[in-house]
């Protein structure tokens, strides 16, 4: 078989946003490539119908779309107009599915977020509304006033609207400082979560109740309930269904649970007290592209997706509670849709790609050249680690030699709440194909084992480091081909903090590469979009009332006891984990004469490794691969 390039990712089609048509028979999905003439990416809609797949449209920037009826679709292109490159707006595109060019069907003069039909004229949407600035200076007087992966937020809000396209007006339905989030229609009743902010953004949100026809709106759970709402459903003319989380035992990581709401009574009621899973799928993998809705409605019932220990699976709940499992497979359950009894979905299933799956069957083949390349089965290891089971795996190099020493490179994943699997993950295969063996685990902070498993909250650098260690030091005994002596880490995120504990921590590793990291809790929690709550809530504390404990796990306070060579990746974007927090630690470690270097990539953020550009995608597996061979296989 022939080895596995550090490019071949540029060739893999990723599949998302599927939906089936109204009457069932088709279905429509967006499928995603690169680019590297343009150094991006390009999306198309394809379609299956009866065991005939084909590409639908051409233009490249079909992300989203509609079905109008079993033959047709809309579906909508961002565009600058050549004489006013700061306004944008969206123009919306018709095409039949049996053929024919596609013809423009109306614009908003709106960059739009979200739509649903209404009806064949009236369109409920969602638009940016922000304030005038100027092009040379920005002003911020909120927080936060930035988002990763939207760049500056400043006073804009998610804004709920009816479009009329035959008077091509916008009937705005919230207020100007009022931010939308999960929204759903039935019966000209629109139910939607929101927040009403001015200076700080709160944890907690309201739902409230929309009349179409009386143009009424009204809060049906306020604020002051202290209750953070994901998407709310309406299951019927008095009844709405969503997940909700007081954050009070488990703070914002908390899983949610779901909660029924009486519209005319107002009464709340949690109809699953005893479900203890996240409702997404935190299966990591560098091998995805696009957005999928993870909870959808369907025949009175909510369909979500669920990440259980490693694997994400799906399930529906009734008003009434009653879940019950609709996909229980190896593997993830990346986007999904429903129409009566069939089922389709996307997802990763032990080394396979993307590929579109109806009730079980596989119907595409975008990915399956990928299996023929030179590939490593990842085994499953279990250890004992205080006093829970840690579940990891190790890959052996390609053409493995069981006479041969090995380097071998320890990734660790981000979140912390997220999950690594036995699914394909680029970096990991391309380093195997690279003569390196790679070992990862799920310790104490991972996903898909409960709250209380997940808890870490104040204990960042204890137990989940002693996990991780008691991982490594077990599979460098148990695994007598690895070199003791040509041991490196990785990670990203929550995987760059605990790279940068580690280096602070013990000398273990010859060399490390830490990504998108957090080196200094206090910094980090004042300087990033998320980090003013995030950070208070990990730490349980902030730094006017507990300096001392957020400075001791801070892997910049052990950047004195540092001696392994290290690399920083980190994009001048990421505002998720800002760039100060790569500079603080490099240069905490050139000062005490550690070898180390800072590579910086402009105008990328946190989603470098998953979504960045394909050349930048390209240098940075490069970057990181480059110095493991300088200080691991000497």
């Amino acid at each position: 078989m022939e080895k596995l390039t550090l490019d071949e990712f540029t060739k893999f089609k990723y599949i998302s946003t599927l939906k089936f048509s109204p009457d069932g028979e088709k279905i429509c999905f967006v499928q995603h490539e690169a680019d590297m003439k343009k150094n991006g990416y390009n999306s198309y809609l394809w379609i299956y119908n009866n065991e005939r797949l084909y590409k639908l449209t051409s233009f490249g920037k079909e992300k989203n779309y509609l079905w109008l009826d079993d033959e047709n679709i809309l579906f909508p292109s961002m565009r600058e107009e050549n004489n006013d490159k700061d306004k944008k707006r969206t123009i919306f595109y018709k095409i039949n599915v049996n053929g024919g060019e596609a013809i423009k069907d109306f614009e908003v003069e709106e960059k739009i977020t979200g739509i649903k039909r209404i009806n064949d004229d009236k369109f409920l949407i969602t638009v940016i509304m922000e304030e005038e600035s100027e092009k040379d200076y920005k002003v911020f007087d909120e927080i936060p006033f930035w988002i990763n992966g939207q760049g500056f937020s400043n006073k804009k809000r998610n804004t709920l609207c009816i479009y009329d396209k035959k008077t091509s007006k916008i009937e705005k339905i919230t207020e100007r400082y009022e931010n939308v989030g999960g929204y759903d229609i039935l019966n000209e009743k629109i139910v939607f979560v929101s927040n009403t902010y001015e200076n700080k953004m709160e944890k907690y949100n309201e739902i409230k109740l929309y009349d179409i026809k009386n143009k009424k709106i009204e809060t049906i759970i306020s604020v002051s309930n202290k209750l953070n709402f994901s998407k709310p459903f309406l299951i019927d003319d008095e009844t709405i269904i969503v997940p909700a989380s007081d954050m009070k035992l488990y703070g914002i990581n908390e899983n949610k649970k779901f909660y029924k709401i009486n519209i005319k009574t107002k009464d709340i009621k949690c109809i699953t007290p005893n479900f203890d899973a996240s409702l997404w799928n935190s299966v990591g993998t560098d091998s995805r592209f696009g957005g999928n809705e993870m909870m959808i409605k369907k025949n009175e019932h909510i369909y979500f997706v669920s990440t259980q220990e490693y694997y994400s699976k799906l399930f529906k709940i009734n008003k009434e509670g009653k879940i019950e499992k609709v996909i229980d497979e190896e593997g993830t359950v990346d986007g999904y849709d429903i129409f009566d009894e069939k089922v389709v979905f996307t997802g990763l299933k032990g080394l396979k790609l993307q590929e579109l799956y109806l009730n079980g069957k596989q119907i595409t083949s975008f990915n399956t050249w990928v299996l023929e390349k030179s590939l490593s089965i990842p085994e499953k290891i279990e250890i004992e680690s205080n006093g829970d089971k840690i579940v990891g795996w190790i890959m052996k190099p390609i053409d493995f030699d069981e006479n041969k020493k090995y380097s071998a490179i320890l990734d660790i994943h981000g979140g912390p709440k997220t999950v690594y699997s036995d699914i394909y993950y680029h970096e990991m295969q391309y380093w195997t194909n690279r003569d390196y063996v790679v070992f990862y685990c799920n310790p104490h902070g991972s996903d898909g084992r409960g709250n209380e498993f997940a808890d870490i909250r104040g204990k960042y650098g204890t137990i989940d480091f002693e996990d991780i260690m008691n991982f490594t030091k077990y599979v460098v005994e148990k695994y007598t081909f690895i070199d003791k002596e040509k041991i490196g880490v990785t990670g990203g995120s929550y995987g760059g903090f605990m790279t940068n504990w580690i280096i602070g921590n013990t000398d273990f590793f010859k060399a490390a590469a830490s990504q998108r990291s957090i080196s200094n809790w206090i910094s980090m929690g004042m300087t990033t979009d998320i980090g003013y709550y995030f950070a208070e809530d990990q730490m349980d504390t902030n730094p006017w009332n507990g300096f001392e404990k957020m400075w001791n796990q801070s892997p910049l306070k052990f950047a004195d006891k540092a001696k392994t060579p290290t690399l920083f990746i980190h994009s001048d974007e990421d505002y998720r984990c800002y760039m100060p927090e790569a500079i603080q630690m490099f240069t905490a470690l050139k000062y005490h004469g550690v070898e180390s270097k800072f590579v910086l990539f402009h105008g990328e953020n946190h989603e470098l490794s998953r979504g960045g550009k394909p050349e930048h995608r390209i240098r940075r597996l490069k970057e990181i691969t480059e110095w493991m061979d300088k200080y691991l296989k000497k």
